[in-house]
């Protein structure tokens, strides 16, 4: 086996880049997708360079030590202020509007059609045609409360 592995000199961290970007993509987590890198631009600068094994090590590990806290300072940066606040969290944005009921909650419970999308509420009992606003949004439930006319 060490032969084999000997015998493919450079393309080692060629292969070594791929299976470890292929274990990023069976567990995500973008940790082993900079080692990949690493590896793959190890493979290059050995392929470039002809370094021995111990420089390809050493170069290997100097990439990685380098590439991820850069992608980790990177990541931090993204989580920027967005113009769409609620894109990925409705039912957030729907806390504090104003809706009238067309269907009764009874027992605690009952859906509310808000734009094009139907949704589960709870509060105390009310009929059709009352007005609520949401006052929390818990999951894919609104909780409601009688708005005073």
């Amino acid at each position: 086996m060490i032969e084999f592995m000997i015998s493919l000199g450079v393309w080692n961290w060629f292969i070594a880049g791929v299976v470890l970007l292929l274990l990023e993509l069976l567990a995500p987590g973008v940790f082993m997708l900079w080692l990949g890198v690493a590896a793959i631009l190890t493979g290059a600068l050995s392929f470039a360079i002809g370094w021995s094994w111990q420089a390809d090590f050493v170069a290997f590990a100097v990439i990685s030590v380098l590439l991820v806290p850069l992608w980790l300072r990177v990541s931090r940066r993204s989580n920027s202020i967005t113009d769409q606040p609620f894109l990925n969290r409705r039912n957030v944005g729907l806390v504090g509007r104003g809706f009238t009921l067309e269907k009764p909650i009874v027992n605690g419970a009952g859906t509310v059609r808000i734009d094009d999308t139907i949704w589960r509420i709870a509060g105390p009992e009310l009929p059709a045609g009352s007005r609520v606003k949401v006052v929390r949004a818990d999951g894919a439930e609104l909780w409601v409360e009688p708005v005073e006319s």
